[in-house]
């Protein structure tokens, strides 16, 4: 699996806008490595580009996303991909003002405060597996167009 995506391919994948993805490195929020004037972001970067891009489209704050993004890198002490890796299941679970983790039927942990209200899930596992189909299915639709141009050449 290719474990370098173009800032082209992560819009591709995850339906951000160009602007908001640099707008995102130049904050800090995910930061790719740089090769001259072109970025490139890791499957790491990559998932939490879509996780962000999930949360921020169930209304939270970008203030509130960096807070939950850095809340699971410090308590997980890896980054998603790393973990959702590993066969756990995460969830993210969000009353809309309030999100918490659960990282077994029995833990939920609060990671905004308290609240009273219901709560709606965000499957990290789920999140990471669909960009890992989107990518499978983006090489898929390369190879083919590639031997199309080939043969194309060859009748020529």
């Amino acid at each position: 699996m290719n474990s370098r995506f173009s800032s082209r391919d992560v819009v591709a994948l995850t339906g951000i806008t160009a602007r908001q993805l640099q707008w995102w490195d130049e904050r800090g929020i995910v930061v790719p490595a740089r090769e001259g004037h072109k970025r490139f972001y890791s499957m790491d970067d990559l998932a939490e580009v879509a996780v962000l891009c999930e949360l921020r489209q169930r209304g939270f704050s970008l203030q509130r996303v960096r807070k939950v993004m850095r809340f699971l890198q410090r308590e997980l002490g890896k980054r998603l991909v790393e973990t959702v890796s590993d066969g756990a299941e995460y969830h993210l679970l969000t009353d809309g003002r309030n999100l918490y983790l659960e990282d077994s039927a029995h833990a939920v942990i609060n990671i905004l405060k308290n609240s009273k209200q219901p709560i709606l899930s965000v499957c990290l596992t789920d999140t990471v597996q669909r960009l890992r189909a989107r990518i499978g299915k983006k090489h898929a639709q390369s190879a083919v167009s590639s031997k199309q141009k080939a043969g194309r050449r060859k009748a020529s």
